[in-house]
């Protein structure tokens, strides 16, 4: 005869089916009454703000209208509205996927070395003293935005000597990125009056009261060429009355540079700035950016440059930096991205891949500079109140077109055309399909604001 189960293990079908529906609702009733147990409670941690580009981009992508303008995208973009990878770039990507040798292995902490050398001559150019002098230390970076936070970092642990003021002095307006960079390693920043939103050109001389008025030893930060985000430059003998300044003031020069070649088409011209500090002798560093100048915007190929003033003991000051840099390189990223460093290296590097890249930088600056022509036209064409000579003395892919945040906000009400919220426009979302409608659609908004 088989025994019967425990009495303990069977239950009534009106019990289970009475007491499970019980169980959940006082489970519900514990958890909405317990207090969070999390450490990062809201006061501590606040809900952040969205990235304000990356919502515009995604306001932009919900957008169905046919006719809708992205203008607030930092990235080339075609005739046709789309983007653009380099001829130069296909053919050094043939060169390593052909390459026997290729492999994924680490780069070494500095990066690769076929990179930073020439990615140092680029900048100073082949012939310059600090190169053979031995006076240049380079890192490869996580792009620019690597290559800032990388120097922010050494500054914020090293720059201290003989009292330095720590403050480091940013151009207003300036890259958003940069206030969080440095605020992020604990350098305080302040700014200097940089652009004129009467001539929406330079205010060139309450840069230099600033800077001149500024504690001695200040950090200074530059945008070598194509300012971001207004697009515009000191002339050559402006930035000579500039690096006057920074040197009597003894103040210390960090070039930020995302556009070299980018900006005019030449190479060695949107070098001048920093080419013209590093004859006058001074110590700098330089954040160098390929994202823009080959399209490698997700690949993050970058360098950082360190620049020794001429010395009898340079070079030993020189390796000293170098060392403590691959440290900070190593606990913040161990070793770069290989794929974007070796596309940028296979260029720089051969002499016909490197004519054939300044050929494919014309074609991009070219075609934003015809953009800056045809809207300043259309925009004169019709009669636009107001002053638009601006769109072409700016240079670079960023413009300041000095919209009204009210005005740019009907734009996108009204017509669908998506820039940030202080008038800047990305030069590079405009082509010959839709300048006339943007210029248009300006037109009408001005017109009804004033």
């Amino acid at each position: 005869m088989a025994s019967r189960p425990p009495s303990h293990t069977t239950a009534s079908p009106s019990s289970s089916s009475s007491s499970t529906p019980l169980s959940r609702l006082q489970n519900i009733a514990n958890h909405m009454a317990s207090p969070s147990v999390t450490s990062f409670p809201p006061d501590a941690v606040p809900q952040a703000p969205e990235d304000p580009l990356f919502g515009l981009a995604r306001a932009y992508k919900a957008d169905d209208s046919p006719n809708k303008v992205d203008l607030g995208i930092g990235a080339y973009r075609d005739d046709n509205g789309k983007p653009w990878v380099l001829p130069v770039v296909r053919k050094a990507d043939e060169v390593i996927r052909n390459d026997p040798e290729a492999n994924h292995e680490y780069l070494p902490i500095a990066g690769l070395a076929a990179l930073t050398s020439k990615a140092a001559e680029l900048l100073l150019g082949t012939g310059s003293p600090a190169l053979s002098e031995k006076r240049v230390s380079s890192v490869q970076t996580i792009s620019g935005t690597g290559a800032v936070h990388l120097g922010a970092l050494f500054l914020a642990k090293f720059y201290k000597v003989n009292g330095a003021n720590r403050t480091l002095y940013l151009s207003n307006p300036t890259w958003a990125n940069h206030n969080q960079i440095f605020s992020n390693v604990g350098i305080p920043t302040a700014q200097y009056p940089y652009f004129d939103k009467k001539t929406k050109g330079l205010d060139f001389e309450g840069m230099k009261s600033t800077l001149a008025n500024a504690p001695d030893r200040s950090i200074v930060l530059l945008h070598a060429c194509a300012h971001n985000p207004t697009g515009v430059d000191p002339t050559p003998e402006q930035w000579r009355e500039i690096a006057a300044i920074l040197k009597e003031k003894n103040h210390f020069p960090f070039f930020d540079t995302a556009y070299q070649g980018f900006a005019s088409g030449d190479l060695d011209r949107d070098a001048g700035a920093i080419r013209y500090f590093v004859e006058q002798g001074f110590e700098l560093v330089i954040a160098q950016s390929f994202a823009k100048n080959f399209g490698l915007y997700g690949e993050r190929a970058g360098c950082f440059h360190y620049v020794a003033a001429p010395a009898s003991d340079a070079a030993n000051t020189t390796t000293r930096v170098a060392s403590q840099l691959a440290i900070l390189q190593r606990s913040e990223i161990s070793n770069p991205p290989i794929y974007g460093a070796k596309i940028a290296s296979i260029v720089l590097n051969d002499p016909a891949l490197f004519a054939e890249w300044q050929e494919n930088l014309r074609t991009m600056s070219g075609r934003i500079i015809s953009m800056r022509e045809a809207l300043r036209s259309k925009l004169e064409e019709l009669g636009t109140p107001g002053q638009w000579n601006h769109i072409t003395d700016q240079i670079g892919m960023f413009s300041f077109t000095g919209l009204s945040e009210k005005q740019v906000q009907k734009l996108r009400e009204d017509f669908h055309i998506y820039m940030t919220k202080n008038g800047r426009i990305s030069m590079a979302g405009l082509n010959t399909r839709n300048v006339e409608y943007f210029a248009k659609a300006v037109d009408s908004v001005v017109r009804s604001t004033e």
